[in-house]
């Protein structure tokens, strides 16, 4: 029976900086500094090593793309429902005379914290308004 062979030595210059960093992650992750070099060695002349990263990549992009289809959809429904309510709000809001107009400000204040404070509440438990709204909605034919 033939014993393995042992790992043999080889002796790098390596940049302080890149020293530095080597053994700092050879610390964090509580391993030799030889094991982390080795391993960095090992991947980097590996065939798939290159494949392996591409589909990384690749995972993370399609996730980065889902994600932003998802902030496109949200910030649509976001200026869709604004531009329902300022139209809405236009058109049944009749503009006040002076004294009254005080007073209403005021009121409006009250009112806007109350809206704020239930806007925070929505927010903290939801459901958002955006899982309410159904993704295949079909535009009105008319």
């Amino acid at each position: 029976m033939s014993k393995p062979a042992r790992k043999q030595r080889l002796s790098v210059y390596l940049d302080p900086a890149v020293m530095n960093r080597l053994a700092d992650h050879a610390a964090r992750r509580d391993q030799s500094r030889s094991l982390i070099a080795e391993a960095a060695i090992e991947s980097f002349l590996s065939p798939d090593a290159a494949e392996r990263q591409e589909a990384a990549i690749t995972k993370r992009l399609d996730q980065f793309d889902r994600r932003m289809v998802r902030l496109e959809r949200d910030v649509g429904i976001s200026v869709e429902m604004l531009a329902v309510f300022v139209r809405f709000w236009l058109a049944t809001t009749p503009t006040l005379p002076e004294p009254m107009a005080q007073s209403a400000r005021a009121k409006a204040a009250e009112r806007y914290a109350a809206f704020v404070t239930a806007l925070g509440r929505r927010l903290a438990k939801g459901p958002k308004l955006r899982q309410e709204i159904a993704e295949d909605v079909l535009p009105d034919e008319g």
